[in-house]
């Protein structure tokens, strides 16, 4: 705990137990010294016997040391939680002797039919008392009603709707929208006030004539303009897919890509970089970390959390926050730009996530390019699995390119592949990893959802926008 400094230190009154909830002390830099005294007692002699003796006391101090951290119990006891079980009769019967195995035990000991017992994980988030100041009653105008409360839509009433108007298509729709909507068009007009807007709209512009078809990071990669103007810019010039080959994409008023069999390379390839130990090497060796795993999660009470950035005024002036200061720095062309590597996949390159979105025109690699034009002049059918592509065409391109991101992890970290020793074993090892042979790894793949906070998801970006 001390190495840490922001940890607790935690204190268990039962420690035996392991369902005991400890009390926690905050660490406090301090100054002072560590003192040894010591109490000397001398008794004088007797030199009479109706007289009272009076020992001599004396005291010695020595200084041991400076003392420059301090740990103090400041909060409450929590809740606790025994191992118990309330009988019909209303009799408790412990549990403890049932449910903690403190020696080897034999197979019996796991089959004996035992009470649900599900201890919770915390109760408190906090230890220190708070007051709670309650909001004032608002006061509105006159005449105001409040509004009708309808069961469809109860959360909604709490927070401020975000009017983006963005239109959003699904593959079964028959038709596609031409123009944008009216408020999208009044939205984008209230902010639109200077020269750099209308240029980032003139940018945006010429990027839908060149390609149809784009996706939200590859936008912020080509042109620098703020993730909250983007907001109201994209919906004034194109629609968002929602579902098909096209989905979680941007395409512009007018143009069906499923009427056009050369936008097949628009399409759009969910790839996720595979880690287990049967592809050699575990989640932990992968060079391109999480964001956030469980395994290192800490209950709110166990942890002090660090303090909040202090916001000065060229802060203010800049944006709000450490990120904001640290893109002052930048050029006003470049201050909004992403790299290219948020949605461009090079050989020998890592992606920047574990889970990315690419479109298929974006794999800049010749094998990758061959795999997509297979059935070029021959397309006859868009489907709204592989589009105008061949079936299975997202497989034979997530195969490659895992085999691709193995050789990159194999020659920075040999030590893990150490136990390869053909290219037959390669081989096998490419067709394992396909999941032609396993129908099962097949329906993993395609049954795994999305994990959340990567900044490359649709989810996230379709919840902007409704």
């Amino acid at each position: 705990i001390y190495a840490d400094p922001g940890k607790r230190l935690e204190l268990y009154f039962r420690p035996k137990d392991p369902y005991c909830h400890p009390v926690c002390a905050n660490r406090f830099p301090t100054s002072t010294m560590l003192l040894r005294v010591r109490r000397r007692t001398k008794k004088k002699q007797q030199l009479g016997t109706e007289e009272q003796i009076q020992p001599e006391v004396q005291f010695e101090m020595e200084v041991l040391g400076i003392v420059t951290t301090v740990y103090k119990f400041q909060g409450m006891s929590d809740f606790q939680y025994l191992a118990m079980h309330s009988g019909p009769d209303g009799k408790q019967t412990s549990m403890y002797d049932k449910v903690l195995m403190l020696k080897p035990e034999k197979e019996e000991f796991f089959n004996r039919e035992l009470p649900l017992y599900i201890p919770p994980p915390i109760f408190s988030r906090l230890d220190t008392p708070i007051d709670y100041f309650y909001r004032p009653d608002i006061q509105h105008r006159s005449g105001y009603n409040n509004p009708q409360v309808s069961g469809e839509n109860l959360i909604g009433l709490s927070r401020a709707r975000r009017p983006h108007n963005a239109i959003f298509v699904n593959f079964d729709d028959e038709e596609i929208p031409t123009k944008p909507l009216d408020a999208a068009v009044q939205n984008w007009k209230k902010v639109c006030t200077n020269p750099v807007d209308k240029k980032v709209e003139e940018e945006l512009r010429k990027l839908f004539e060149v390609r149809p078809v784009w996706s939200r990071n590859a936008v912020k990669a080509n042109i620098s303009v703020h993730p909250d103007k983007l907001k109201l810019l994209l919906p004034y010039l194109a629609y968002y897919m929602l579902t098909g080959p096209w989905r979680s994409l941007w395409v512009r008023f007018g143009y069906d890509p499923r009427k056009h069999p050369e936008a097949k390379i628009y399409q759009v390839l969910d790839f996720r970089i595979r880690c287990g130990m049967k592809y050699g090497y575990a989640a932990t060796d992968m060079p391109v970390k999480a964001k956030r795993s469980t395994y290192n999660y800490s209950l709110p009470i166990t942890v002090k959390k660090q303090g909040s950035h202090t916001v000065n005024v060229h802060d203010l002036k800049q944006g709000l926050g450490t990120a904001a200061a640290a893109g002052a720095k930048k050029p006003p062309s470049s201050r909004y730009k992403l790299k290219e590597s948020v949605y461009i996949f090079r050989e020998g390159a890592l992606p920047p996530y574990r889970q990315m979105f690419y479109q298929l025109c974006d794999l800049n690699v010749e094998s990758l390019q061959k795999i997509i034009h297979r059935n070029d002049g021959t397309e006859s059918e868009c489907t709204e699995r592989d589009g105008w592509c061949l079936a299975k065409t997202s497989d034979d391109l997530r195969d490659s390119m895992s085999l691709m991101i193995k050789q990159i992890i194999r020659s920075t970290r040999p030590a893990l592949f150490s136990n390869t020793t053909s290219s037959e074993d390669g081989k096998e090892q490419l067709a394992y990893e396909s999941g032609e042979d396993e129908d099962d790894e097949e329906e993993e793949e395609e049954d795994f959802k999305p994990s959340d906070g990567s900044e490359n998801e649709m989810e996230t970006e379709i919840l902007d926008y409704v």
